[in-house]
């Protein structure tokens, strides 16, 4: 008798230990997303532990379905679910003005304020010598080839207005200029260090809208 008590109480240690290490996995996982500490991660954690099963499939089935569908753009980089983006296949698009972006998510920012019309390039980050990332990392070169067609005639800056922004929109101007393209860069609306992804719709339509050329 005894010994069967001593084995179950081995299999409910262990089944314990099982749960620990699945919580503590999930709450890793969690706490790996941008903007979430470890307090965010233990409600977001309890928060799924207490909901339905259900819930949690959808979920799960959420984030694997937008890894399946949703890839970048082979014109602009930009996230796309068929064979280029929706704006790039627009063909109602302003052709002859591409603005230059940081990241995918800036492009939703920019299309919110209605203020630009025409395509977009993402870069897939900024210049930071710090980080390790030159010009040869991001999507330079192909913005370049999009440019030698001879068909846009502007190019506006749109990367954010901190240290490393700044840096990355000389770069591409000095570079772009002597190809006899515009380029024009935010107005005041966007504060210095401002985040375009963060930008209200309001101040960035205006910086937008109010560009100056660079």
């Amino acid at each position: 008798m005894q010994s069967g008590y001593n084995d179950s109480a081995s299999v409910d240690r262990s089944s314990s230990g099982n749960d620990r290490r699945a919580l503590q996995r999930l709450l890793d996982e969690l706490g790996r997303l941008p903007g979430i500490g470890p307090k965010s991660a233990q409600r977001i954690a309890y928060y799924l532990l207490e909901s339905d099963a259900e819930r949690s499939r959808r979920l799960a089935s959420a984030i694997l379905d937008v890894k399946k569908q949703v890839h970048f753009c082979p014109i602009c980089f930009s996230y796309a679910t068929g064979s280029t983006c929706d704006v790039c296949a627009d063909s109602t698009r302003d052709q002859t003005t591409i603005c230059v972006v940081s990241e995918p998510r800036d492009v939703s920012a920019v299309e919110r304020t209605g203020s630009h019309r025409g395509l977009y390039h993402v870069l897939g980050g900024v210049i930071s010598p710090m980080d390790k990332i030159g010009p040869d990392q991001l999507h330079v070169k192909e913005l370049l080839a999009r440019l030698a067609s001879g068909e846009v005639q502007e190019v506006i800056l749109a990367t954010n207005t901190d240290v490393e922004g700044e840096a990355t929109a000389t770069y591409l101007s000095r570079i772009i200029k002597p190809l006899g393209v515009r380029v024009t860069r935010f107005a005041v609306g966007m504060s210095v260090g401002g985040e375009v992804e963060l930008a209200d719709e309001l101040s960035l339509g205006r910086a937008i809208e109010d560009r100056r050329e660079i």
